[in-house]
Parts: structure tokens; C-alpha cells; sequence
């Protein structure tokens, strides 16, 4: 409490998902737009935050698919694994960060949403830890899941 004995305000934080997807020994990955507000030019797993939403079940899985589909024009199954979480600041904005491995499903990846998308790729898992402009966390996501993927096959 502070010295007006009011209650402290809560803590908000946003929640982000984020998509690890596999095929065909390769990992899909993308770069930012510029002109996004978070995270702009970053190369990054597909992806967003969760939007207001009615109530309902399962809100982190159905955004992370509305994401991929808006983001790069693919489908995964609804069925997701967790892989982990983390927190990090955007701007002085805690965000909480989870990330689920996604079974590929159907489509061909390409930049559908040019303002959120600059670039595509599918890199192998050495591609990615050899790549200079990847940033470590997203190096030790990809590790983790694909140990997760290993594990599960």
C-alpha cells in the first residue's frame, strides 16, 4: 500500500505468442517490418500479442493461429506443445512471452501482412545458430524446441 492507504495498482502485462514452427528439417522464421512498434527489423518466430477477447477457452492457442495465418498465409494444427515462457520489456512494457511448437499443416509461407512481415525464411537448425543477426534467445528457443520435437517424434 502506499501512504494514502490505497491498494497498489496491479501490474499489466502483455502476453505474446509466438510460433516455432517445423518442416521438412527446416525452421520458419521471419524479420520484422520496420514498421513494427515492437521489435521492428528483428528476426523473429511468427507471432503476436493477444487481444481483448469475449471469454472463451484455449485464447494463446487461437491467437497464435489467427497470427500465422494473418502474418504469413499458413496453417498449423490445433493441437500445440509448450515449449516456455519468459518476460521482457517493449518500450517500459512488461511483456510475457510464450512460445508453443506448431505442427505445419498446409500453405506455402510468404510475407502476407507486408507491414508486419519484411522477410520469410526456413533455415535449418544450424543455419540459425550460425546466423550472426539472431538474437540468443531466439537461438536457445529454437534449441529448446526442437528438443521438445525430438522427444515427441
Amino acid at each position: 500500500m502506499n501512504s494514502k492507504n490505497q491498494e497498489p495498482s496491479p501490474i499489466c502485462y502483455i502476453m505474446n505468442v509466438e510460433a516455432a514452427i517445423f518442416k521438412e528439417e527446416k525452421w520458419l522464421l521471419i524479420k520484422r517490418s520496420e514498421k513494427e512498434k515492437y521489435g521492428g527489423g528483428f528476426i523473429s518466430f511468427v507471432g503476436g500479442k493477444v487481444d481483448k477477447m469475449e471469454e472463451e477457452s484455449d485464447i494463446l492457442e487461437k491467437t497464435l493461429i489467427r497470427e500465422i495465418y494473418e502474418e504469413v498465409g499458413i496453417e498449423v494444427e490445433e493441437e500445440m506443445t509448450y515449449v516456455n515462457s519468459s518476460l521482457f520489456f517493449a518500450v517500459e512494457e512488461p511483456v510475457v512471452d510464450i512460445v508453443f511448437l506448431c505442427k505445419y499443416k498446409s500453405g506455402r509461407a510468404y510475407c502476407k501482412s507486408p507491414d508486419e512481415v519484411a522477410k520469410v525464411y526456413w533455415m535449418t537448425i544450424e543455419e540459425v545458430i550460425n546466423h550472426s543477426s539472431i538474437p540468443i534467445w531466439l537461438k536457445r528457443n529454437i534449441m529448446l524446441a526442437d528438443s521438445i520435437r525430438q522427444s515427441l517424434s
